[in-house]
């Protein structure tokens, strides 16, 4: 049963979106992906996020460019976490506009934000979200976050050995 539900506004946007689908799927997580536009479909849109929780889900991501109103509007509709992923878009300017949008929610209506097309940090977020309340999630994200660190280890070994030639 899929614990996070990914929406777009457009097919365009499933590029960035895809990061959040892969990085999610490393953790074991089952994901569902849909297009479900604020601007041409909203009646899909206020369906998808009233009933999102009972169809299981834990957390939604909604990723949108432009005027970026799916994520603020899915939140208005659920009871879960929504995660909100700018995307920059050819209508964009510079992203600017999807993050503001995105960013700029009233009192009462939060939408958690990553950066401009961070979509792969949604992902980790989202796992972070549902390991909050499932230990094994929590042990898949804290060895997560050790591989980090033993990357960045590895970087400063190759740096070390490339000063010293």
């Amino acid at each position: 049963m899929p614990q996070v539900g990914i929406i777009m506004g457009s097919k365009s946007d499933f590029p960035v979106m895809k990061d959040a689908v892969d990085i999610l799927k490393e953790f074991g997580i089952e994901v569902e992906v849909d297009i479900v536009s604020a601007h041409r479909t909203p009646e899909k849109m206020m369906e998808y996020g009233k009933s999102a929780h009972k169809r299981g889900l834990k957390v939604i991501i909604a990723g949108a460019g432009g005027a970026a109103h799916l994520p603020g509007m899915v939140a208005s509709m659920t009871p879960l976490p929504v995660i909100g992923v700018p995307v920059k878009s050819s209508n964009s300017v510079d992203g600017w506009d999807s993050i503001l949008s995105i960013l700029q929610m009233p009192n009462g209506v939060p939408v958690a934000t990553v950066a401009l097309n961070a979509a792969k940090n949604a992902g980790i977020l989202a796992a972070q979200i549902i390991g909050s309340a499932d230990a094994s999630m929590q042990q898949k994200m804290i060895a997560y976050k050790e591989s980090l660190k033993e990357k960045v280890a590895e970087m400063s070994r190759e740096i070390a050995i490339s000063k010293a030639t």
